[in-house]
């Protein structure tokens, strides 16, 4: 069984033991975390975890999530533009996340 942490985010975008990735990664990781148990509607899911690429898919999830939390498209500052977006924010599941909860997910026929 697969789970995730703060920590694992934080090393996902390549920065082990960064205080302030894993302090908003605490804050983020829950809500991911019923964003694919909703989707999935719990399955894959169990009292320790979840199974491992479903573990992954949150962890992979939470990361966008963190790496741009106001989830705004661009910005100025001091004349420069900065943009954000695209598979660098948490918008919705990607199509390979999307591929591994659909394997969980009961659609009907």
């Amino acid at each position: 069984m697969g789970t995730w942490t703060a920590a694992d985010v934080s090393a996902f975008l390549g920065s082990p033991g960064n205080a302030g990735i894993e302090a908003l990664a605490e804050a983020h990781l829950p809500i991911i975390e019923q964003l694919a148990r909703g989707y999935t509607r719990g399955k894959g899911f169990t009292d320790d975890g979840a199974e491992d690429d479903v573990a992954a898919v949150i962890v992979s999830a939470a990361a966008r999530s963190v790496a741009n939390p106001t989830r705004i498209a661009s910005s100025i500052v001091g004349g420069i533009q900065t943009q954000y977006g695209g598979s660098g924010t948490f918008t919705g599941w990607t199509i390979l996340e999307r591929a591994v909860l659909d394997r969980y997910r009961k659609k009907a026929m």
